[in-house]
Order: structure tokens, then C-alpha cells, then sequence
């Protein structure tokens, strides 16, 4: 099936997704928290919800649109993601959330779609929104509309403000898609990443959205005391993989009332695998 150009503006249902205090902490020890973050992972104390959760009840809207944009979904990678929090979420509720095929575009070598969702929280009020820009390595050149001339953000010529080393372990990506519903085999699947062997060379790797939620929490630490809730805006591009059991280095320079940021691997601190990012946050 190729791509469907004509799906631009074409919107899914309203879909529920209802968490507990389970979900929140097993998705928040999918991106890395532990015993240092009992507030995300320990339903004593609520527990509070990282912002990065955004991207959970949004998912099943992003994977109905799937079908409605068509394409080779054998070469799909993400390629950019962005969050923006209206309010903190609960530890527990039911959302609802409605999807939006805001763009699909012919890059020529490959193409692109960008999808946009709204979740609203029990009392009807705006959560979260969200923006997937979904790369098709197999399917451009179709003679469509290009895409808009995407934001360019670079690090200032300076050393970062801050640094934070976190690791992962093997099994990362096996805890990240039991709380985040991203089931895509290419994260734990050999055979899977075998067919994808240009992006992932042949090996399983961690799911952007587990790097995504990884260097925002990162920001969160070095940020406003490591108050979750001032995160306001997260942005960036997934440049290149990342195999389980790699570290992520997180780069950040204050700068123009944002905070600039940049990831690679530990091992390979040349190799950035996260760019043309920011935040931005509520203080």
C-alpha cells in the first residue's frame, strides 16, 4: 500500500485510555527511573506522572493513522517528537484522546508524515498535545507537496550548562514497551531488526520515545529543583540509534529562555543520536 497523500486532515474517533498507578510507574521505570524516583514509581506517595506520558495515550491514535496514511511500514522510523503539558496528569483517570493527519509530505528520497493529537482529562479540559513527525525511508519520490521548512535549533559555541550520564540496561527496551504499548518488534525482535539492518544494523534498538523520556528527565533533574511539572514544551529530532544497554548523554545550555539540548551515546559522545532539540518550561 503506498503512501495516501489525501489523508492529510483526517482525524480518528475520541479514544479512552484509562491508568493507574501501575502504569505510570511502570512506564516511568521503562525511561530509567529507580529507587531515586520514588515519587514516579511508588503509589504512596500518588505517585506523580512524568510528562513524557503524553506520548502513551496518544499512541493508539498515532497507530489508527498508521492505516489511514499507508506506506511500506518496513521503513518507518520515527523521526521527531514533540509534547506540550497544559497541566499536571493524575495518578490515575481516564483520557481522551483524538488524532489529526496534519501533513503527509514527498522528501523525494524518502517521505514524511506528521501526526498531532489532543488529550483532554474526565473534566473535558486540554491535557496535553502532542506532534510525530513518522519518516518512510521507502517511499518518496511519488511527486507530492514537500514539507515546510522544519525549526533549526543548534547548542550555543559553549560548553553545555549541564551534563547528565544515565544508563540502560539489556532489557530496557523489553520494560519501555510493556508501559508504553509500543509493541513494534524492531525493539526486541533479531529477525524483526535484521529487516531493518540500514537503521538498526542489524540488532535491536531502544525505541526513540525511550531515549525521548530518558534526556527529559535529564531536563527535569537539572531544571526548577527537578520539578517534573514545570516542563512545558519538549522537542527534538531522533538523529540516530541506540542499542539497550548503552548510556545517554544529555547536554544542556540555558539560553534565550529555553533550554537547548543535545544527546549521543556515552560510548560514542561524538555521536549524537538526539538534535535539533529543546524545552521549554513554565518558570
Amino acid at each position: 500500500m503506498g503512501l495516501n497523500p489525501e489523508a492529510t486532515g483526517r482525524t480518528t474517533d475520541p479514544i479512552e485510555h484509562t491508568y493507574n498507578w501501575r502504569d505510570v510507574a511502570l512506564y516511568a521505570l521503562g525511561i530509567g527511573a529507580g529507587a531515586d524516583d520514588l515519587d514516579y514509581v511508588y503509589e504512596k506517595r500518588g505517585p506523580k506522572v512524568l510528562p513524557t506520558y503524553a506520548v502513551v495515550p496518544a499512541f493508539e491514535a498515532c497507530r489508527q493513522l498508521f492505516d489511514v496514511i499507508g506506506g511500506d511500514m518496513g521503513g518507518v522510523v520515527h523521526g521527531g517528537q514533540k509534547i506540550t503539558i497544559h497541566k499536571p496528569f493524575a495518578p490515575c483517570g481516564t483520557l481522551t484522546t483524538v488524532g489529526e493527519v496534519a501533513g503527509v509530505y514527498d522528501l523525494r528520497r524518502m517521505a514524511q508524515s506528521v501526526i498531532t493529537t489532543q488529550t483532554r482529562d474526565e473534566a473535558g479540559e486540554l491535557l496535553c498535545e502532542t506532534e510525530w513527525t513518522i519518516m518512510y525511508l521507502k517511499d518518496g519520490g511519488y511527486g507530492g507537496e514537500a514539507p515546510p521548512r522544519s525549526l533549526k535549533v543548534r547548542p550555543p559555541e559553549r560548553e553545555p550548562d549541564w551534563i547528565v550520564d544515565a544508563s540502560t540496561t539489556e532489557s530496557q527496551a523489553l520494560i519501555y514497551r510493556l508501559g508504553s504499548f509500543d509493541l513494534n518488534p524492531l525493539h526486541v525482535d533479531p529477525e524483526a531488526a535484521m529487516l531493518a539492518e540500514k537503521v538498526t544494523q542489524g540488532r535491536p534498538i531502544l525505541h526513540g520515545l525511550c531515549t525521548y523520556g530518558y534526556i527529559a528527565r535529564a531536563i527535569i533533574a537539572q531544571e526548577h529543583g527537578g520539578d517534573a511539572d514545570q516542563l512545558k514544551t519538549f522537542y527534538g529530532r531522533f538523529s540516530k540509534p541506540i542499542w539497550p544497554g548503552e548510556s545517554i548523554r544529555t547536554e544542556g545550555w540555558r539560553e534565550d529562555g529555553r533550554i537547548i539540548v543535545r544527546a549521543a551515546a556515552t560510548e560514542r559522545p561524538t555521536d549524537h543520536i538526539f538534535t535539533n532539540a529543546y524545552a521549554e518550561t513554565r518558570g
